[in-house]
């Protein structure tokens, strides 16, 4: 199994979700508001956040637990779905999960997404 991260602009939540839904087979998807800053340090960003005397910009994190065989779908399909070609974008990261349970039945592995 592997947990999909991906860091998107807040206007591109809506297209990219309506994608993913689009897949019967997609287990969830878990969509959290963030604030952070890239190489750019959000210096010149329209939408700027100052908290502190340090920039940020929102973000929109989508986190995704999959089955190994619908990774590279999932992750396509967000990057073709975000992907604006502007600085900014976001970035996906993937990563390994050894184990998932389902608290409600104790159900482990890829039953339990």
């Amino acid at each position: 199994m592997k947990e999909i991260k991906a860091i998107i602009q807040p206007f591109m939540l809506s297209k990219v979700i309506d994608a993913l839904k689009e897949r019967g087979d997609l287990p969830g998807v878990t969509v959290s508001e963030i604030k952070g800053f890239g190489k750019a340090r959000a210096e010149n960003a329209k939408d700027r956040i100052v908290e502190d005397s340090i920039g940020y910009v929102k973000k929109i994190k989508l986190e995704i637990v999959v089955p190994d065989h619908l990774t590279d779908e999932v992750v396509n399909t967000i990057y073709t779905h975000a992907h604006t070609g502007r600085p900014g974008d976001g970035k996906i990261f993937v990563y390994t999960v050894d184990e998932v349970m389902k608290i409600r039945t104790g159900e482990t592995g890829e039953g339990a997404i």
